[in-house]
């Protein structure tokens, strides 16, 4: 039997990731990648759920930025994360992964309302769970719906899906002599602001002990080395993790 570091997961993709090579919108091809890699943890056995962005559709703080209400501009970023989650639950479907979308904005006609036994019960079932619409609320990221659905769910473990592969103390795209860490405390990432997730995320998985892997969604195999139990990316838990 394969031996299992992390059992039930909860891996966050942002909206960016299901462009491609795109600048915006959902790629046909990548979200079949995604899927598929999708598809080889679940069929080790590990319990799968999936937060996904939407700022390949539309960025509520962008919006705001331009002198749009908050708080509707928010709301129109959760809407978009529910027609991506729609996206990847197609994809999933389609080669023969059982999934469930939850939302936690009801719209009783393309998705199940949130309720965390029922989405703890889909996973105990070999289901896997897609959240959407964020938390419901404005002015919180889906970053921060990862860590809070992680927790409630009780994953081992954040996974955090990027485009580099880990956290560098400055950006890697910019700084050719960036440097990778293959382990960061909580306290290191909100001392040094390590662009890791946004504040609140962060806080709430240092409160409650959670550990977050970032890693670089492109390169194949990358969930299924990390619940395997091998060094991938960066680390971001405790101190006495090391």
């Amino acid at each position: 039997m394969t031996q299992l570091k992390y059992k039930r997961i909860l891996l966050k993709l942002s909206g960016e990731a299901l462009c491609g090579d795109d600048a915006y919108g959902i790629s046909a091809e990548t979200l079949s990648q995604i899927a598929s890699e999708i598809k080889e943890v679940h069929e080790l056995g590990v319990e799968v759920a999936v937060v996904v962005g939407g700022g390949n559709i539309f960025r509520g703080v962008a919006a705001a930025s331009a002198g749009m209400d908050r708080a509707s501009a928010d709301y129109m970023g959760m809407l978009a994360t529910c027609i991506n989650g729609l996206a990847l639950q197609d994809a999933l479907e389609r080669i023969g992964v059982p999934t469930r979308v939850q939302t936690a904005i009801n719209m009783h006609e393309i998705a199940e309302p949130y309720i965390r036994r029922r989405a703890t019960r889909h996973l105990e079932k070999g289901r896997l769970v897609i959240f959407v619409a964020g938390t419901g609320n404005p002015y919180f990221t889906t970053d921060t719906a990862a860590s809070l659905r992680a927790m409630e769910i009780h994953a081992d473990v954040l996974l955090k899906a990027t485009q580099v592969d880990g956290v560098y103390d400055k950006d890697p795209k910019r700084h050719p002599d960036a440097r990778r860490f293959e382990h960061v405390t909580f306290l290191d990432v909100l001392s040094q602001e390590l662009r890791v997730m946004d504040t609140a995320a962060i806080s709430l998985c240092k409160d409650n002990a959670l550990p977050i892997v970032v890693f670089k969604l492109r390169e194949p195999g990358s969930v299924k080395r990390i619940v395997l139990g091998e060094q991938i990316g960066t680390l971001v838990s405790a101190p006495q993790a090391r």
